[in-house]
């Protein structure tokens, strides 16, 4: 009997399905999407209004294909299994795609599960459906509609800024907010306001607490900018302060009450990037990549591989009824019942939820994060832990505060008004549990801090004293990447499953830098991003506005509702687009390639330089160079003061793993011919997953960076730069200035007399010593030469050899190897040539031999060149 076909994303998807499907079933992985629009043209039909995309299989994919279309022709039924979300089902449609070439259609099903439990796929087998097309179609709008952007409007790009740039839909609204949050601190003026603290202790005696200044005989002080009571000068708050001291202190009133904090709901996708940003410190990329193996499945020891968590990209809060009434047992049997509520929480999901899966939780609450830890890396407890202790809370009590506010007066001519309040914890509730991270401090953290004594209306109080305090209002903080993803969900920019991919993009593009590592890591533009974003909004200020943006996310959600057809959507959008390309075509037309004058003068012949924009940032050039012409000055240097003044905190980033798009393994580093790039090591499996990231330019070749010394030839500031053989020093006036500083060894070149002896780096890493005097002087030597003459033949210098057996002084002229070093191979001798004898047998230990190395892991095997496509969220221009 035939077996069943079911084929899924990743291999680590198929490794758990299979073990809850039974021998009855092939899972096989496609690893990824196999079909997409072509690299080389727009790929999309624009001429008659039916957006017709041209899909191709993708290049390198095409054996997985076959693989999979002979397992099929095999098979009895074919199951379509990739996520449950629009990506997942443009996948299955592609799929099905290729497979109706070899079976029948009503062979193909399509299956979806929530959680990847024993329960679940069984039911979703049960369910089976066909693939839907709505979905689909929401999927593939949103890939021609960043087609189209990437393809037309970049062009303009290249002609204005530089080569190489590309321009994005979402992403360039993106790097918009923070290029507008970056002039917003930049255009900041601080507010200068004052605050009034007193501290009290009941009439004669007791504990000291402290009172806040709030006005004047009832009416508030505050200022507009500031919100909290606060004065705005100095002088009126010394005033106050000597007013206040003159008066007589007492309680004008006490309320008491009881006050509750509700149960947070589960995590959504945006919330669980929020929170795991600001308590772990993961980055978004990072959260959603350890969220997926805890979807996929995580192998538990006896147990096999079971899946933790539901679905990771959601935006619903909705949970099913068995996982409420699982949780529900947990808290009354562990917790206790004053935990539990008497009905389950419920939780409203936002207004423009698509709510096509169930919030994000464990898949069993049985499964204490303590009880697996052993089996999960730190990074996957801690996230468990994090989704698992906030979807038990979610159905837990409240947590109860007694809360007493206190109103102080000091009556002498006036009125003057202070106020204290303070919070105890009456019952924890799901604070036992879990509590939220917030990004600031608020007013109920504060009041948990203050321990007020017993007080009553009208008991007298005795001042101990009053301070006063100059503050300035702080300009708003740039965006991290938990204030980034939660400034996009309430924009409606973006979807749960594209937060990670934007982010991600704009700083691959280079148009926003991440300064710091971690949950302390904020977002600022780059010098290429301010020009490219301004160029942008500039020309297209329709298609790139964060409204029009977020009523297209809402248009797609239409589609994928079947309540709007997609090629309607693309009319209205591409109308909008072409009006706008053509003005952007006519005005950027008289605008001549981004270049910007300055008052610096060219070092070789005295014309007016200009600052330009290259492949690794802003530079400065000659006015006078003329491509076209021979002889024109060709001069440039680097533009210092545009790099970021970063300090050594700053400039620290976290070493974060990075995970495979596609299957989720840990990317490893390579090398290739045309530099390092990012590879999935799943290459040599069977089937292989040929996932790959090349590097950008920038983080293959690091800035120069300036030094203190100045250059012996010129008096210009020394640079520190990396070049194809490691880090070296030159002048920062080059090519005016040539000097590269070498590493000297402190002795005279025995052959010429005149040059310094320089360690140098060989093409292949290795070192070797020659004359600072090259190409006039030829010397060089393999090993370090040492100022001495050799006693045996008078050579005017030694060799230091470091062998198995110790470190060694040899000379020049001994051909025999020295003790503890192999044997050359012996040549064989040519007719004619002579016999060769030792000149000289000096050899002389001087050391022991250094400590053996530890032996280092085995290397990930080598791939051939890069295969396989890139894998990027929007397209780029050929």
């Amino acid at each position: 009997m035939s077996k069943s076909l079911v084929i899924v994303e990743s291999p680590a998807k198929a490794k758990t399905i299979n073990k809850y499907l039974g021998k009855d079933y092939v899972v096989e992985a496609s690893i990824g999407h196999i079909m997409d629009l072509p690299k080389n043209k727009i790929g999309v039909d624009l001429t008659d209004g039916t957006f017709e995309p041209e899909l191709i299989v993708i290049p390198g994919k095409e054996k997985v294909v076959d693989r999979l279309k002979k397992l099929a022709e095999k098979s009895s039924a074919v199951y379509l299994a990739p996520d449950p979300d629009r990506e997942g089902e443009a996948i299955a449609a592609h799929l099905e795609t290729q497979l109706r070439m070899v079976v029948k259609p009503s062979m193909i099903h399509r299956v979806t599960f929530n959680e990847i439990t024993p329960k679940a796929v069984a039911a979703a087998f049960k369910q089976a459906r066909k693939v839907d097309a709505n979905l689909v179609d929401a999927q593939q709008t949103r890939r021609v509609l960043d087609r189209i952007v990437g393809y037309q409007i970049s062009p303009l790009l290249w002609d204005k800024v530089r080569r190489g740039l590309s321009a994005g839909r979402v992403q360039t609204v993106a790097v918009r907010l923070i290029v507008e949050r970056e002039r917003e601190i930049k255009e900041f003026k601080p507010v200068e306001y004052w605050t009034i603290d007193a501290k009290l202790t009941p009439d004669p005696s007791g504990q000291e607490f402290t009172a806040r200044f709030t006005g004047i005989d009832g009416k508030k002080a505050t200022i507009e900018t500031v919100g909290a009571p606060s004065v705005p000068n100095g002088d009126e708050a010394r005033s106050i302060v000597e007013a206040a001291k003159r008066g007589k202190w007492s309680v004008r009133s006490i309320d008491r009450r009881e006050r509750s904090r509700n149960a947070t709901p589960p995590f959504t996708t945006s919330k669980l990037q929020q929170d795991a940003s600001r308590q772990l410190g993961f980055n978004v990329k990072r959260t959603m990549g350890v969220a997926q193996r805890l979807y996929e499945g995580i192998e538990l020891g006896p147990d096999g591989t079971v899946g933790l968590i539901t679905y990771m990209r959601t935006d619903s809060t909705r949970v099913s009824p068995d996982a409420i009434q699982a949780v529900r047992e947990y808290i009354k049997n562990k917790l206790g019942a004053k935990y539990l509520p008497a009905q389950p929480n419920a939780f409203k999901s936002k207004k423009d939820a698509q709510d096509a899966h169930e919030a994000i939780r464990p898949t069993n609450p049985e499964l204490h994060p303590d009880q697996i830890k052993r089996f999960l890396s730190d990074e996957q407890y801690k996230l468990y832990k994090l989704i698992w202790q906030r979807f038990v809370a979610s159905q837990m009590v409240p947590a109860v505060f007694d809360q007493t506010t206190v109103e102080v007066q000091s009556v002498s001519d006036r009125r003057y008004d202070f106020r204290v309040t303070g919070s105890i914890m009456k019952f924890d509730g799901f604070l036992k549990v879990y509590e939220e991270a917030k990004e600031a401090k608020d007013e109920d953290d504060e009041a948990l801090k203050n321990k007020l004594p017993d007080l009553r209306d009208g008991q007298a109080l005795k001042l101990n004293s009053v301070d006063t305090e100059q503050h300035f209002t702080e300009p708003p903080p740039r965006y991290n990447e938990a204030s980034l993803v939660k400034v996009l969900e309430e924009r409606g920019i973006g979807r749960p499953s594209t937060y990670s991919s934007i982010i991600n993009t704009i700083q691959d593009r280079e148009y926003v830098q991440k300064v710091g590592g971690g949950r302390t890591g904020r977002f600022i533009p780059t010098e290429i991003g301010l020009v490219v974003t301004d160029l942008l909004i500039e020309n297209f200020p329709y298609i790139f506005d964060t409204k029009y943006t977020a009523r297209l996310e809402e248009e797609l959600d239409d589609i994928e509702d079947g309540k709007e057809k997609w090629t309607d959507l693309l009319s209205g959008f591409y109308g909008h687009f072409t009006e706008e390309l053509a003005h952007a075509s006519t005005h950027m037309a008289d605008i001549k390639r981004m270049e910007t004058p300055t008052d610096e003068k060219c070092d070789l012949c005295g014309s007016p330089l200009v600052l330009k924009w290259g492949k690794f940032g802003s530079f400065f050039a000659c006015s006078a160079y003329d491509k076209k012409k021979k002889n024109s000055c060709t001069f440039t240097k680097e533009n210092f003061a545009a790099k970021p003044n970063l300090t050594s905190t700053d400039s620290e980033s976290e070493q974060e793993e990075e995970y495979c798009e596609n299957c989720g393994r840990v990317m490893v580093l390579r090398n290739g011919p045309f530099g390092p790039f990012m590879a999935c090591p799943g290459y040599s499996e069977d089937p292989p997953c040929k996932t790959i990231r090349r590097l950008s330019q920038k983080q293959q070749q690091k800035p120069a960076v300036p030094l203190e010394e100045k250059c012996p030839e010129c008096g210009e500031h020394l640079v520190l730069r990396h070049g194809q053989y490691g880090e070296f020093t030159s002048c920062s006036g080059y090519p005016k200035c040539k000097y590269i500083k070498q590493n000297t060894i402190g002795m005279k070149c025995p052959l010429c007399r005149e040059g310094e002896i320089v360690e140098k780096k060989a093409r292949r890493g290795n070192l070797f010593y020659g004359c600072s005097r090259y190409p006039k002087c030829e010397f060089t030597a393999n090993n370090k030469p040492v100022d001495q003459k050799c006693p045996d033949c008078g050579s005017p210098y030694l060799m230091e050899k470091t062998l198995k057996s110790g470190v060694y002084l040899t000379c020049p002229n001994n051909k025999k190897p020295a003790s503890g070093e192999d044997e050359a191979p012996k040549k064989r001798k040519k007719k004619g040539e002579p016999e060769t004898e030792v000149a000289c047998t000096y050899s002389k230990r001087i050391g022991d031999a250094p400590p053996p190395e530890e032996p280092k892991p085995a290397a990930a095997k080598p791939t051939a060149r890069t295969h396989g496509p890139v894998v990027e969220p929007e397209p780029q221009p050929a």
